[in-house]
Formats: structure tokens, sequence, C-alpha cells
């Protein structure tokens, strides 16, 4: 592990108390160095704070990843937005000669300005992709000073200019010092890796970025090795190349692989591992092995998905940056982790990533997994005029792309979400991601979230294909069936692809009623059950028509949005099939777990409501099996069918007192509850 470093004032003097960066954790040729200990953070502006010598023995004492919106970012009545600022003293090794040296931050939002010992080694506008900065001029062996300014405030040049979440601020992701050759792959390419490979049947082609930070030209090899997942190596590439001085080439090597196996999602997500290296007179100087699958991929207007040339359901959630309660953003790899168990448990195929970039642990997570993502930019809401605006979303469709292009996981690019003005502007800015992202990656196709405008509107005819964000059934202002509704967009655009994007209704697990009134999307009072029979009826719908080529829940796990003051506490989106603390599964996400998972299950609905009035009571279960049987304190109720994921008896008559039910089938007990019947007085 690395050590922080303690820094205190003597008289005039600064004193640093440090001790040296650990071994990287890195092996030759490249160096990396962990930075996430030691920090010292002021939640307020301090100009002077830059310098060297500045006092901050007053500061908090924090690890990273940190955000200062934890405590008020998800409680209601505002949050604060605007600088704060992070120091920590690091004691660099002496590089070798040639060396170049890079700090690497995987997330500060939204705007950081970064000095080394008092100089302004870069500012990074956007708060979600990886950034670099060259430090090599400013780094100097043994002490050195780090000071980083972070400002989440709004900006009408920074995207997101809107959305119904929280914009926690902080250094909320790693921070590593790196250290490279003076020939490398590119460290300053929107923060990729440098190398960049599809597969296309067996074909692999590759694209690799030398940079040459020498004073003369160098001949070099690039060579690329692919293993498969039990470390055979499968392909061979190699080339030779001269770099100019001070310039960066991009290489490219191609070969073909016999009979690779395919990456073909839940079924089978199978991954290939390439690395890439920069090789001078035998050494290699640089390398990076990156995730590749061989997979296609076709969305069709009329059939929907194909993966492999194969039809594939992609139904999944819409997946919030991982979050925690009093963490923010601020998660570790553990806290992703969980989510994508929770997600495998669940049974979806295809999850999209929203509102903006993820940590890479969810795009190797996702890999792994085998789930297809859909990842976006935050263009979300509102646009500006402002041509600074447009320039910052172009920068952050090229990190997107750079930053997740290896992975086989991702398949369609998202553009933006819920932009609500259909004018020029919306119009101009879209066209100039669309291009941004059609140069940087024509395989993979773009597609834009629509809501709340005409469905024809122009600025929907963008991208390459269409979504949607439809709440039949939840807002007030959406009437009928979102199936007849997805007929009539289809009928009206039957040769464009289409996909429902976000469908879905609030709950509460403190809020039990059963039957249940629709409740008010604004109002205090929403009721797990509601959430429950609102995606029974709209599932139903959206599995019947073929020609979408996904189906998204908003959402997977309730989230941070301080704005929201609604169902049974401010602060939070409650349309998760999760809570927020990850705790508890709502009925709705067993609805659909019996619907897409194949592990045997049966779940007993309205399970929190434990206190009831009335002694007869309905008792519905959700399951994947052909039949159940229901026992109560010990009493066979009988068998029943499993219709269409659900088994039903009606009118069952509570004892007065703890009422024991279980649930089981031939092979096992499903599920059990306790309900307590007390008669109203």
């Amino acid at each position: 592990m690395s050590f922080s470093h303690l820094v205190r004032r003597v008289g005039a003097a600064l004193v640093l108390a440090a001790v040296c960066l650990a071994a990287p954790v890195s092996a030759a040729p490249r160096q990396v160095w962990p930075l996430d200990a030691g920090w010292r953070f002021l939640k307020a502006d301090a100009p002077e704070a830059a310098k060297t010598d500045y006092e901050d023995q007053g500061w908090a004492s924090i690890a990273l990843p940190h955000t200062f919106n934890a405590a008020d970012g998800a409680d209601g009545g505002g949050y604060y937005r605007g600088p704060a600022w992070y120091r920590r003293t690091l004691d660099a090794p002496a590089p070798k000669a040639g060396e170049r040296s890079y700090l690497e931050f995987d997330g500060a939002a939204l705007v950081a300005d970064v000095w080394v010992n008092g100089r302004l080694v870069g500012r990074h506008e956007g708060g979600y992709a990886r950034f670099r900065f060259d430090v090599t001029d400013a780094l100097r062996p043994g002490a050195n000073v780090l000071a980083v300014r972070v400002d989440n405030s709004a900006s009408k040049t920074v995207a997101p200019l809107g959305g119904d979440f929280t914009v926690f601020g902080g250094l909320y992701r790693s921070v590593r010092l790196v250290r490279t050759a003076d020939l490398h792959l590119d460290m300053l390419d929107y923060g990729g890796p440098g190398a960049y490979a599809r597969a296309e049947g067996g074909r692999v082609k590759l694209t690799a970025r030398v940079r040459n930070d020498r004073a003369q030209a160098a001949r070099l090899d690039v060579t690329a090795r692919l293993n498969d997942a039990a470390g055979k190596i499968v392909l061979r590439l190699r080339t030779q190349v001269v770099v100019r001085p001070g310039e960066t080439a991009p290489v490219t090597l191609s070969g073909v692989v016999n009979r690779p196996r395919s990456w073909d999602g839940r079924r089978d997500p199978y991954l290939y591992r390439l690395t890439t290296s920069v090789v001078e007179g035998g050494r290699v100087r640089d390398a990076v092995t990156t995730p590749l699958g061989f997979r296609t991929l076709t969305l069709d207007p009329a059939r929907g998905a194909r993966l492999n040339g194969r039809p594939i359901g992609l139904h999944g959630v819409n997946l919030f940056h991982s979050g925690r309660p009093d963490r923010g953003l601020a998660v570790s790899d553990a806290d992703i982790d969980e989510d994508f168990a929770i997600l495998r448990e669940l049974g979806a195929t295809a999850l999209r990533f929203v509102h903006f970039q993820h940590p890479q642990r969810a795009y190797d997570d996702a890999d792994r997994d085998g789930f297809l993502v859909w990842t976006e930019i935050p263009l979300n809401s509102a646009v500006d005029p402002d041509p600074g605006f447009t320039e910052n979303l172009v920068q952050q469709t090229r990190e997107l792309i750079r930053q997740t292009y290896n992975h086989p996981s991702v398949f369609v690019w998202g553009l933006g979400n819920e932009i609500y003005k259909s004018d020029e502007t919306s119009q101009r800015v879209l066209s100039a991601v669309q291009a941004a992202a059609r140069e940087a990656d024509p395989s993979r196709p773009t597609v834009y979230a629509h809501c709340c405008g005409p469905d024809t509107a122009p600025h929907t005819r963008v991208t390459d294909v269409i979504a949607f964000n439809k709440y039949f059934g939840w807002y007030p202002d959406q009437v009928g069936e979102i199936g007849d509704w997805a007929d009539r967009a289809h009928a009206a655009a039957p040769g464009r692809a289409m996909a429902v994007s976000e469908y879905g209704a609030g709950a509460s697990i403190l809020h039990q009623e059963d039957p249940p009134a629709r409740p008010k999307p604004n109002g205090r009072w929403h009721p797990e059950q509601y959430q429950a029979l609102f995606h029974e009826n709209a599932w139903r719908q959206l599995r019947a028509r073929p020609y979408l080529w996904a189906q998204f829940v908003w959402v997977g796990f309730d989230l941070a949005s301080d704005g929201r003051d609604e169902g049974d506490r401010p602060g939070i989106n409650d349309k998760g099939l999760a809570t927020y603390d990850r705790k508890t599964r709502k009925d709705a996400y067993y609805w659909y777990k019996a619907n897409w998972s194949d592990a045997p299950m049966a779940y007993v609905t309205s399970r929190r409501f434990t206190e009831r009035t009335s002694p007869t009571v309905d008792v519905k279960v959700y399951s994947n099996l052909k039949s159940l049987r229901l026992v109560l304190d010990g009493a066979d109720l009988g068998e029943r069918p499993v219709v269409d994921h659900v088994a039903l008896w009606p009118a069952i008559t509570l004892r007065e007192g703890v009422n024991r039910l279980t649930i089981a089938d031939r092979d096992a007990v499903r599920d059990t509850v306790a309900w307590t019947y007390r008669p109203s007085r």
C-alpha cells in the first residue's frame, strides 16, 4: 500500500514527514502507485490552497473515494454545489532516464483543476470519465505537494445541465501515479488505453496509438498476443514502425483466429485477453492488456435484437451509477460487484448504464457476466447554445468511447436522454455528438432516449436507432396502455429499430396496501403492491412485441435525487426494484425474476404487509415452477397451477394472531411468511 504524508509547520519552515511510495502495484515496464490514502479536504474555496506552503492542518483527513455530498445529497431540500479542495503529499521515487509520469484520475465531478508543487498541470471538465495529466516536468524526486480543486457547480458549458439525480461532487473514484517509458502507448488519448481492438468473425483488427516522447525518431516493433480464457496463445501479431520525435503514430495490425469461441451474452460470456506491447531492440517498453470478445449484434426494426445470428430478448434495468446511503457515488468495487450479483439473480440480459459513464469495474463485470450494455454520455434534459457546451459533449463522447471501446458487453452508444425542447439547438447538439460517435466507432449504433414530446420530433431522428421513456399507468399525463402506444409508434416508423428505455413506478417498502389504490406520483403514499401490479401489466404487454429490441425497467435500485419530495422520504427516486441500501428487494423484483430467471423460485407477494385487520386475504405467489402448494399453520390448502408466473389462492381466512404460510413444490419448501391478524377495534 502507499502511505500518506504528514505535513506540519515549524516556525516559518514547512516540514514534510513522509514515507516513500511503496513498490508499484504493477510490473515493469509500466509502474502504478495508488494515491487514495492520505488526503486532506476542505468543503469551501481556498484560492491560495494550490501553493506548496499552504497550511492545511485544519482540514479533514479523508481517503478516496470521497464525495462532499454524502450527507446532503439524498435528504431533500437542496445540496452543496460548489468548490472544494483536496491536498496530499507524495514522496516520488526518482524516475529512470526518459521515463514519463502521469496523474490518473478515474473521476472527479464536475470540474477538476490540478496542481503539482504549485504548478497548474491541467483542468478537466466532465465528472464521469477517466483523465490523465502529464506531470513529468512538475514532479520532482522526493517530496511533492498535490492540490486538486473540484467544483460540482452547474455550468452552461459542462454536461449535464439537468437531470433527475444528485450531482455528487468530489474525487469519488481512485487516483494514481503512473510511470511509463518515453516510448509508450498513448496515455493522453481521452483517458483510453491507447490500444483498440475489435473482432469481426474470426478476424482481429487492432489500432495501437504509439507515442514517442524522445528528441529523436525511434524504430520499434508493435506486437499483440491474444490469449484465450485458459491462457493459451491463439494469435500473435507484429509489425515494425518508425515514430518521429514528439509524435503519436496510429499503428494497425490484423490477424485471424481459427474457430474462435463467441462471447454469447449470459449464455456464454467467453473472454479473450489481448496484450499490446511497444518493443524496442527486443525490450518491452510499454504494454497494456484489454478484453476482447468475438460477437455480432444487430438491431432489426421488425425482429428485434440478434446476438451472433440468434434472436435474443434484451430485457433488464436501468442501472444508475452504483450508490449507497451516506456515501453517494463514492463506492467500492465490492459495492459494484454486489449490484451485479443482484442483477444476475434477477435474470436480466441487458443493462442501461445511466445517465453518464460508469466506473471501469462495472464494464468489467458486465463483460464477465454476459450483460449487454447501453452506455451513455450526460446529455440530459437541457442543452445550451454556447459552442463550449457542444465541445464539452464531444469531448465526453470521445472519452466514453475510447475508455469502453474494448468491452464486448457494450453494444450501443447512448447520446442523450429526455431533451425537453425540440429546436434547432437540440438538433445541432445531437448532430454534433452523433458525428463524433460515428467517427470514433462506426461499428456500434447510436441511440437517443426520448420523452416528453412528440415521438417523431426532429431530434429523435438523429441517432441510428431510437428508444422511448414511457410511464403509462404512473404519470397521469400519459393515458392508455404501453402496448397500444408501442404499436402506434412502430406503425408510424416501421423501418426504424425502437426500444423502450424506461418504464416504471414508485414504491416504498414501508407502504402496504392490498389491493392498492392508484397513488399520486408526487404524493407521500407509494404502496409496494401498486408497483408490482404496474410491472405485471407492463411486462405482459412489452414481451409480446418482438419488434422492440430492448426493454429496460426504470430503475434497478432506488437512487439519490435530492430535488424529489415524495414517497416515504425526500431526496430519493423510489422506482427501484430494490432499495437504495440494497437490503430489500421489492415485490416487483421477484415478478421479473419469475419471468427472467431459470433458477427455481417462488415468492409470496405482500410479505411486508404483516399486520392485517381483515381476516380474508388473497395469497399471490410469483414463480417459474409449474405448480405450488400452500400450507397455513400446518393445514394443507391445496395445490394451484402457476399461470403466467402467478399462483393464486383467493379468499384465504386468517385466524387471530400470527399466521405462518409456507409455499412448496414437490421438491422443496420455496418460501415462508408470517402475517398477523388483529381485528380492528
